[in-house]
């Protein structure tokens, strides 16, 4: 089931509030998901960090240079579940 994004909040650090289409909300930390190298490299920046927006056509988030992360994947880790694709070498949550 695709979940939808519709709000993101930066908190400083790594760090997201997000609410989805369902109406739950939950926090994440983009550095226990992803290694900040390659597209995701800039995200190590605060300030860039920080410019993260949602993109309603992706329904999810993404950053000026097109980096962006599954709206299921994000829904798991902001809800505490098993991250989808975590067997296929994602980062997960210790």
């Amino acid at each position: 089931m695709l979940r939808e994004v519709t709000h993101v909040e930066a908190l400083g650090g790594t760090r997201l509030r997000l609410s989805f289409h369902t109406g739950e909300r939950g926090e994440v930390d983009i550095a226990q998901m992803v290694s900040f190298t390659g597209v995701f490299e800039p995200l190590s920046d605060a300030a860039y960090f920080a410019r993260v927006r949602v993109e309603p056509d992706l329904s999810t988030i993404v950053w000026p240079n097109g980096a962006d992360l599954c709206p299921d994947v994000l829904y798991a880790a902001a809800m505490g579940l098993p991250i989808p694709g975590s067997q296929f070498g994602l980062k997960t949550a210790s």
